[in-house]
């Protein structure tokens, strides 16, 4: 890389001698953020009873965090740039460690929720500054790859240890256990990072705040996510659902429109609107709206229909981490600096959509070895491919002061997908359940045979939704290939920057930095 392309950046070409240390704090931060996403979900049925918590109230357990995670992402990523990566990380760390021994020492429903909002609002901190120092101190291309293989493989992978982490934990310790283990996670994370951080100089967007553009965008995907949580419990046709989406895209739209006109914006237009970072923001969040559904489909098939255990049904997931993890960190890595990212992310989504094809075959008595293990391995094989360039290119070429709200992009695009997958996917299967039984509950005479009924609806509501997850997954897939341009580091076709000129012929930019 010339000396020019790195001065012009901002950035020393100097790699930070201690960057492989600081991937270890930073991936176990990204892994303590992503497991809670699922851990707690294990634990809510304890710690609903020991609470006193309302079935009508235990969604707010899961919903308080997205809302809070969801709506301050680009505030979060822009603090990043303003006060410094690797403070913000820091007090993103030091803040979640506070907020789990809260939620883990909750006496009351109130406690709980106000402990899951403070878990998202440091979240929303922590997640883009991991993301934007990541990809600040590793500028090769090759150690780039390794690097963002590492990151893919945890930010794909992490849910489903948390599967496992939450059975073990719910059935041998309590569930309060799910909120503690977040503590000493957070303790290791953010000492070793304030030790052996450096973060480079010259990345800082000092320019002021923008207030109008915190305050709309943290209102419309607060209204927006909330919108898709509301509908999943009350129906797509409620009004409060309604006016939420309503609300939700007059707010965003201002948005856009305060963005294209203020000085120092919140989210620059020129981040998302370049062709390589828009078309990964939206295959990202479609294929997560696919991977969020699946995760709760199979968790209820496993353990009402075949009756796991949370600790089997956690273990059930295993060749979905070990695919993910192999795609990421052995595929994606190799591959990557070899071949057009395009050429990783299209393929594996589809591959990741043959492996739902292999779940829509789902029976009360499916074999877990014939259908269930092929199925996940090759959705981990497909997503760990694609997510890792996915990743990298997401933050690749943008400038150092908008690394920050690149990195909350990333992150944005999964949270609303996981959003929109869970209500979305929730209501058609629901809708299919409901249908089946209704058809076949009439043929059934004794209390078994209705019981068998009611299983097999479950199961057939599963599958119904799965046949959408894989549609969705082909359409990922087509935009990934169609929008994604850019060429291997190295070809001389990079992405371009985010507004300071067009990267030089023979290289690609410095890369400045994805819930």
């Amino acid at each position: 890389m010339s000396q020019t392309a790195v001065k012009a950046s901002g950035v020393s070409d100097a790699p930070d001698a201690g960057r492989w240390k600081a991937l270890v704090f930073i991936a176990l931060a990204q892994l303590m953020v992503v497991l809670d996403a699922t851990i707690v979900n294990i634990a809510l049925p304890s710690a609903q009873q020991d609470l006193g918590i309302s079935d009508g109230n235990r969604q707010w357990v899961v919903t308080a965090y997205a809302l809070a995670f969801g709506g301050l992402l680009l505030f979060g990523g822009r603090i990043a740039d303003l006060w410094g990566r690797k403070r913000t990380f820091v007090t993103g760390l030091t803040g979640f460690a506070v907020a789990s021994a809260l939620g883990g020492a909750a006496t009351n429903e109130a406690m709980m929720f106000g402990s899951r909002a403070l878990q998202g609002v440091f979240g929303a901190l922590l997640a883009p500054a991991a993301l934007s120092l990541l990809a600040v101190m590793f500028t090769d291309a090759k150690e780039r790859a390794k690097a963002f293989g590492i990151y893919g493989a945890i930010a794909g992978g992490g849910g489903a240890v948390g599967l496992i982490l939450g059975g073990f934990l719910t059935e041998y310790l309590n569930w309060r256990w799910t909120f503690f283990v977040n503590i000493p996670f957070a303790i290791v994370a953010a000492i070793g990072a304030y030790f052996v951080i450096r973060e480079p100089k010259g990345g800082r967007n000092r320019s002021s705040l923008d207030i109008p553009g915190v305050i709309l965008s943290t209102l419309g995907l607060v209204a927006l996510v909330y919108g898709f949580t509301r509908a999943e419990s009350n129906g797509w046709s409620d009004a409060l659902t309604v006016g939420m989406f309503v609300a939700s895209a007059v707010l965003l739209l201002a948005f856009v429109v305060v963005e294209s006109r203020v000085k120092a914006p919140l989210l620059p237009l020129r981040v998302i609107t370049e062709r390589n970072r828009g078309g990964i923001y939206l295959s990202l969040g479609l294929a997560v709206i696919a991977m969020f559904g699946l995760f709760l489909f199979l968790t209820y098939y496993l353990q009402i229909v075949k009756g796991y255990t949370p600790v089997k049904t956690g273990f059930a997931f295993l060749p979905m981490i070990a695919g993910m993890i192999t795609g990421s960190t052995q595929i994606g890595t190799r591959l990557m600096t070899r071949v057009a990212p395009r050429l990783l992310m299209g393929p594996g989504f589809l591959v990741a959509a043959v492996g739902m094809l292999f779940l829509t075959q789902l029976e009360v008595d499916t074999s877990y070895a014939a259908v269930l293990l092929p199925g996940m391995l090759l959705l981990g094989l497909g997503m760990g491919t694609a997510f890792m360039p996915a990743m990298s290119l997401a933050t690749m070429g943008v400038e150092p002061r908008d690394a920050g709200v690149a990195s909350a992009m990333v992150n944005t695009s999964q949270q609303v997908g996981g959003a929109i997958g869970t209500a979305l996917l929730n209501t058609i299967a629901a809708s299919a359940t409901t249908s089946y039984i209704a058809d076949h509950i009439g043929g059934a005479s004794s209390r078994s045979q209705q019981q068998l009924v009611q299983l097999q609806g479950q199961v057939q509501g599963y599958t119904s939704a799965i046949w959408f997850a894989v549609g969705i997954l082909v359409v990922a897939a087509a935009i990934a290939l169609t929008f994604v341009n850019a060429g291997r580091p190295g070809s001389g076709k990079a992405v371009s920057g985010s507004g300071a000129g067009e990267a030089a012929e023979d290289e690609l930019p410095v890369p400045v930095i994805a819930h």
